[in-house]
C-alpha cells in the first residue's frame, strides 16, 4: 500500500517557513500567497479531498484557521502557487474555499504576533468518502472542520513553523 502523503515545493517539512507567504495586514507585510502543494497515495473509494492549514499556537483559545478548502475533486494531486487567491478562480472545480479566521474565502499568510516563540502550522489533506461536502458556502471553519472529519477516510500532513521578531 502506497503511503498518503502531502508535501510543499516552496514550504519544508519541519522547517521554516519563507516570509514571502506572510499575511499583508495587521502589521505584517508578506504577500500573501498560498505555497504550492502535492499529495499522492490517496485510499481507495477517495471521493474528494480538504485541505486546511492551521496554526494551534494562535493567542485565541481555539488556534487559527489560515486556509480551508473543500470539495476539491478525487482527480486533483495538487495546488499551485497562489491557488488560495479570493475568488477561488485558482482552484480546480469543483472546489470551494471556506471564510479563514481573518474573514475571508481565502489563503490567509502567517503573521503571529511579534516575540512569540516560532508558531506551528499544520498543512493537512483530508481524502473525503463524499464528492461534496453539505455545507453551506458561508459555512464556519469549525462546521466545515466537523464535516471534514465526519467523512475524513485517511490524512497526510506536515508541519513547518513562523516567528516575528
Amino acid at each position: 500500500m502506497t503511503a498518503f502523503t502531502l508535501a510543499s515545493p516552496d514550504i519544508p517539512s519541519g522547517g521554516s517557513i519563507d516570509p514571502r507567504f506572510e499575511f499583508d495586514g495587521f502589521g505584517c507585510t508578506g504577500q500573501n500567497q498560498s505555497p504550492a502543494l502535492q499529495w499522492s497515495g490517496a485510499p481507495a473509494g477517495t471521493r474528494s479531498f480538504a485541505l486546511t492549514v492551521y496554526d494551534p499556537d494562535a493567542p485565541t483559545g481555539s488556534g487559527w484557521w489560515h486556509w480551508f478548502v473543500v470539495d476539491l475533486p478525487a482527480t486533483a494531486t495538487q495546488l499551485a502557487a497562489d491557488a488560495g487567491a479570493k475568488g477561488g478562480a485558482k482552484l480546480p472545480a469543483p472546489a470551494r474555499q471556506i471564510r479563514n479566521d481573518y474573514g475571508v474565502l481565502a489563503w490567509g499568510g502567517m503573521c503571529p504576533p511579534p516575540g512569540d516563540k516560532p508558531h506551528r502550522y499544520i498543512f493537512t489533506v483530508h481524502a473525503l468518502s463524499v464528492e461534496r461536502l453539505d455545507i453551506p458556502d458561508d459555512a464556519t471553519a469549525a462546521l466545515a472542520g466537523f464535516m471534514v472529519n465526519a467523512h475524513t477516510l485517511a490524512k497526510a500532513q506536515f508541519t513547518s513553523t513562523y516567528g516575528r521578531a
